[in-house]
């Protein structure tokens, strides 16, 4: 089986004991998976209870959704980078479309976030996709290649072996529309080339995520241009998230 990342944002739901009760229903659902790696992006406040509670899972890791790219300051709600590796974060999401499209962070800012992940020594899943006025614009390529430029601006090609690179097409997040297979293949297509543009040295996952669920997984999962998925609601049951992972087992 080819490498197949399986990405859970459970986004601003599952509380500390939720997060351990989700866990044990879980791992007691599913089994390691050579070429399959699992990650699952808690809110804060989660983030040491889910961290604790996959921690005997090898092929596991949990994340934050979001970090502030200074290490510590006055800086009221946010979470910094120690903070959140402190909790037992390996990685955090960077500039998903909520957090760009509702909170306004800006692409400078998303680079920002980048480098300092990276610099940290941590997994950076650096998020892009289009809205659907510049879907239908035909400006498409032209937005994501924009962010992933602007995302990875100043990084050292040698640090982007931790990077995760997730395409999510704003209209398609949380609305029940899904890209198809073949219009995802063809942005990932882009996305690659970009990479290895931008001095890419490693094959960097590149995931899908937008309403992503059991029923359209193996269609996304078919396409070779898609390495994995990031899925939001879809991956709050245990159940129905380790019937979906399932897919890469």
């Amino acid at each position: 089986m080819r490498p197949l990342l399986f990405a859970a944002n459970w986004k601003m739901q599952v509380d500390p004991a939720e997060a351990r009760r989700y866990a044990g229903q879980f791992l007691g659902a599913t089994q390691p998976a050579a070429g399959r790696s699992l990650w699952f992006f808690p809110p804060a406040v989660s983030i040491e209870s889910a961290a604790g509670a996959f921690r005997q899972r090898d092929d596991v890791r949990v994340g934050a959704q979001d970090v502030h790219w200074e290490p510590k300051g006055a800086f009221t709600g946010a979470t910094s980078i120690p903070l959140a590796r402190g909790a037992g974060a390996a990685g955090a999401l960077v500039g998903h479309s909520e957090r760009r499209h509702v909170f306004g962070e800006t692409d400078e800012e998303t680079g920002r976030k980048v480098r300092a992940l990276l610099g940290a020594g941590l997994t950076a899943f650096l998020c892009v996709g289009e809205k659907l006025e510049e879907r239908e614009a035909g400006k498409t390529e032209e937005v994501v290649l924009r962010q992933i430029r602007a995302g990875l601006a100043g990084v050292d090609p040698g640090d982007m072996s931790r990077l995760v690179v997730a395409y999510e097409p704003v209209w398609a997040i949380g609305t029940g529309r899904t890209a198809t297979a073949e219009d995802a293949a063809k942005v990932h297509t882009a996305l690659r080339a970009e990479l290895g543009r931008l001095g890419a040295t490693a094959r960097i996952p590149i995931l899908y995520g937008g309403s992503v669920n059991v029923g359209n997984a193996l269609g996304l999962l078919a396409r070779p241009e898609i390495d994995g998925v990031l899925v939001g609601g879809a991956s709050l049951d245990p159940d129905g998230w380790a019937e979906i992972v399932g897919i890469g087992g």
